[in-house]
């Protein structure tokens, strides 16, 4: 039962509604093993991650009109056809094979395949690496459906082996890993935990220790704020950093530099739900039938990143990235006489590049090893001094 705030939202299936009150029970039970307190990065964890439960795991449609939510890939193959000319460049530089990370329903890797097939730049292989069963299939049938005349090039992988070189893409995978939460109390740091109040589940405070009272303390928040610290986030970039020999891993999604991330201002930080095409913030409901994201602290990631020896290559909106990557010049491609055809491009690269849409909010990443050319998509408006 969603409560009266929430009763706007669509009521989910009597199907759903029993996975979703598995899940329920199972955190539970993780909870009473665990002396009553999660975390709230184990809490979300558990409520994404869980196998054959949790939002990811689960069989649902998670993208597209049917879905949560809509992502770049799945709203235009503009898109695809633009991170292509700079994947191109890379395979030129002598880079021969492409990753992709949590490939969702697989359209960005068809399109990208085919996209790069036109400019005669496949990779030797693209692999793919999924933790969820359930989308390694529906990737599967895109590619069947899309392209199957490049799924041989394809590999599915459950870990990356050292050694590699390639380019590495992260298209909304920092937002949906797990996010400790803390906030700012009478000069103390504490940690947003979860416990159980019979079958609810409620926050619940704890003082912040270890590396997490580390990272809080050196962002010098003001009293009574609240915010994300993601430190797996930071992790992540370090594992992959280990394993790339040479090349570039590209990350592209909704967030902010320090900065800006953690502007007074913003004092109640960026979780966020989404169900059914609506956002709201909370994240006790609707188990697993929902995806929970926070937005990312670019500076973290690409400090991240330094600290494993790779290079910040470049910085930049999602609108910046796209425009030096010749969005303007393919949207040429299609004559504007011919409207039938024309008009809903143009419509797509206007959400793609406007403020009021993605262009702003999303930002590209580019961390790099062993590549001396500067990057396509970062010629003109880099803004790693911001980072």
């Amino acid at each position: 039962m969603l409560p009266a705030s929430l009763s706007h939202l669509p009521v989910p299936s009597a199907e759903a509604e029993a996975v979703s009150a598995n899940l329920g029970a199972h955190i539970r039970s993780e909870l009473e093993h665990s002396g009553g307190w999660l975390s709230f990065a184990r809490f979300m964890e558990l409520v994404l991650y869980t196998p054959g439960l949790g939002y990811y795991s689960a069989g649902s449609i998670k993208l597209g009109p049917e879905g949560d939510f809509v992502t770049a890939p799945e709203l235009s193959p503009l898109f695809a056809r633009c991170l292509a000319r700079q994947v191109a460049q890379l395979r030129a530089a002598g880079i021969p094979e492409v990753i992709e990370l949590g490939a969702g329903s697989g359209v960005l890797a068809a399109e990208l395949l085919k996209a790069l097939a036109a400019l005669e730049q496949l990779p030797e292989r693209y692999l793919i690496l999924e933790v969820s069963g359930d989308l390694r299939e529906r990737q599967r049938a895109r590619f069947a459906k899309l392209c199957p005349e490049l799924l041989e090039r394809v590999e599915w992988l459950d870990v990356l082996p050292r050694g590699l070189e390639a380019v590495l893409v992260a298209n909304e995978v920092l937002d949906a890993i797990p996010t400790h939460v803390i906030r700012t109390r009478a000069g103390e740091i504490e940690e947003l935990g979860v416990t159980a109040n019979g079958e609810a589940f409620q926050h619940a405070y704890r003082p912040a220790t270890g590396a997490l009272l580390r990272a809080a303390a050196t962002l010098r928040l003001p009293d009574d704020y609240e915010t994300e610290i993601n430190l797996a986030a930071r992790a992540f970039v370090s594992s992959f950093a280990r394993v790339i020999h040479r090349g570039v891993l590209l990350f592209i999604d909704y967030g902010f530099p320090a900065a800006e991330y953690y502007h007074p201002q913003r004092s109640r930080g960026t979780l966020m739900c989404h169900y059914r095409h609506q956002a709201h913030d909370d994240p006790f409901v609707l188990l697993g039938l929902q995806d929970m994201t926070a937005h990312v602290d670019f500076t973290a990631i690409a400090t991240a990143g330094t600290d494993a020896d790779l290079s910040v290559m470049g910085f930049a909106t999602q609108a910046q990235f796209l425009v030096n990557a010749g969005i303007t010049d393919i949207l040429a491609e299609t004559p504007a006489t011919d409207v039938r055809a024309y008009a809903p491009l143009a419509g797509q690269a206007q959400k793609l590049l406007s403020s009021a849409e993605m262009g702003e909010l999303f930002k590209v990443l580019a961390l790099g090893r062993g590549i001396d050319e500067p990057l396509l998509g970062f010629v003109r408006g880099d803004r790693t001094h911001t980072l």
